[in-house]
């Protein structure tokens, strides 16, 4: 074959930056997006903050807002406002909302003092002035979440050691895990430690030993670990330092009062039958004992009163906060759907350097005017179209899932993707990211869009029944259950196929697991059984 050239021609679709940057501001939390529209008023010179809105304490009824209503189903939107007609873009502005800006500081009140000014007389003045205002509590403001570590660490301090002891005892604590529990070996726990004699000497063992002097140790004893172990065993929470679930219930039944009731039989069944307390078969448990049937429940309550992960009382929990992107509230007998943007800056286009790019010349910087002025303008178009599609997305959301609303999760209609996508004619790739990481503020609660979206189950009536209005049953039927004699799944099938809602034996299972309930057998209650 000789190699030559020839002309091609072909279609293909390519994403420009513009549209790239449309599609990531869709799946943007509210947040996120505020971060966003910062880092860009802080990059684009031609993006400004508009102070004069005139939206100071503004109320959400001034975010764009959508009213139908809910007694037929149909959107219907309100008639006597003829903006309501207008689609949510046109609702929206072409600039974002913000709260109120900060105060420059060239408008302080306070003016620079003169070269012979007197610095005590200003100085009283000025704490003059701020002590008519509220004092603030500043161990109100700043609080120290303390970790487990840090706990224990604490007592240690507080606590007389030896330098020796105190350098096991700060391994045992590094060692500890979240639950406040010890899973490694003592030994292991301890190997860095240096044998008592060497101290910080650079030199290896081997010459030392043959040095004169004390003699030493090649490796800790045992006794000077249980020694240290037990020692902080008694440190706060009880429980601490535990090396089973065993050890960690024994410490805690130790440390009670001996006029304690029950507790001679409680520690005798955590330490000889602790596998055998699980078990539903309270007699069993009886003849293998020797205790009645009452008193075994009496040692029993006592058991559960522990916790057997200590250490999670002082677990750090990073706090995660939320912010609705959507409100919905029902006024006057109409849904009211509303953006939430009262935490949003707001911005618009400097004019100021806007009407430099009509200069006549070529230079530099009037190119660099024109780049950031199409970038900008291109910014707040993606910003309108986000605030759009979000809007149009939770309209039919609430309209499919009014039930939900009324009623809570158990009026729950199953829906899917392509029902929204199919309503407003977009990609289910859009709906995706909409509402991916956005959160609707419903008189149920708050929830996260996806949560609107569930797989269904057949009805002996041939309809369909959502997977979370089937949770939401079933854990109504668990919770009224009697503790002697819990539903099993077999059951629970039985009880759900009654009311029309045909579903599997294993599919209840999974439902069950979802939500964290136990099996039948675990959620027995010894307390009610005879």
């Amino acid at each position: 074959m000789r190699p030559g050239l020839q002309l091609k021609i072909s279609q293909q679709l390519t994403m420009t930056p513009q549209l790239q940057q449309a599609i990531r501001l869709l799946q943007l939390s509210t947040l996120e997006l505020r971060q966003e529209v910062i880092e860009q008023l802080y990059n684009n010179p031609l993006l400004e903050m508009d102070e004069d809105d005139g939206r100071t304490n503004s109320s959400k009824e001034e975010a764009p807002t959508s009213d139908y209503i809910d007694s037929d189903g149909d959107i219907d939107f309100n008639s006597d406002d003829p903006s309501a007609h207008q689609t949510a873009a046109d609702a929206t502005e072409q600039t974002v909302t913000e709260a109120e800006a900060d105060t420059p500081w060239e408008q302080d009140s306070h003016q620079d003092l003169p070269v012979d000014a007197n610095w005590d007389d200003h100085s009283s003045s000025s704490s003059s002035s701020s002590s008519t205002g509220a004092e603030v509590n500043l161990e109100q403001v700043f609080q120290v979440t303390e970790s487990l570590q840090d706990h224990l660490h604490w007592q240690l301090n507080l606590t007389p050691f030896s330098d020796r002891d105190r350098e096991i005892a700060e391994a045992f604590i590094d060692s500890i895990d979240n639950s406040g529990l010890i899973n490694e070996d003592l030994r292991e726990i301890t190997a860095h430690i240096q044998p008592q004699g060497l101290g910080n000497s650079p030199e290896p063992i081997d010459s030392l030993e043959t040095t004169d002097g004390p003699e030493l140790t090649d490796s800790l004893e045992d006794d000077e670990l249980e020694a240290v172990l037990h020692r902080l065993q008694q440190f706060d929470p009880p429980g601490i330092f535990g090396r089973n679930i065993k050890e960690c219930l024994l410490i805690q039944l130790n440390q009670l009062s001996d006029e304690t009731a029950y507790l001679a039989q409680a520690i005798r069944l955590v330490n000889e039958f602790l596998e055998d307390i699980a078990s539903v078969d309270i007699n069993r448990l009886s003849k293998k004992t020797g205790y009645s049937c009452d008193d075994l429940q009496e040692a029993l309550l006592l058991i559960r009163s522990l916790n057997p992960r200590p250490g999670e009382v002082l677990a750090v929990n990073e706090a995660e906060y939320i912010a609705p992107d959507v409100y919905v509230e029902k006024i006057a007998g109409r849904w009211r759907v509303q953006l939430n943007d009262s935490n949003m800056p707001k911005l618009r286009i400097n004019d100021t350097y806007s009407n430099l790019i009509n200069r006549s010349d070529n230079s530099d910087e009037k190119q660099f005017l024109k780049n950031n002025l199409a970038e900008a303008r291109w910014f707040l178009r993606s910003l309108e179209s986000r605030n759009e599609t979000l809007m149009r997305v939770a309209i039919t959301i609430i309209d499919l899932q009014q039930g939900f609303l009324d009623h809570g999760p158990i009026a729950m209609k199953p829906m899917v993707l392509s029902d929204i996508a199919t309503k407003l004619d977009l990609h289910e790739s859009t709906i995706s990211r909409v509402t991916t990481s956005k959160y609707l503020a419903t008189p149920q609660g708050i929830f996260e869009l996806k949560y609107f979206f569930s797989s269904h189950v057949g009805t002996s009536g041939g309809g369909e029944c959502s997977s979370t209005a089937v949770c939401a049953i079933l854990k109504t039927m668990i919770s009224a259950e009697q503790p002697a004699k819990p539903l099993s799944d077999n059951k629970l099938t039985s009880l759900l196929e009654e009311q029309g809602i045909q579903v599997a034996r294993r599919t209840v299972a999974k439902y069950r697991e979802s939500m964290g309930i136990p099996s039948s057998s675990q959620r027995k209650r010894f307390e009610n059984a005879k």
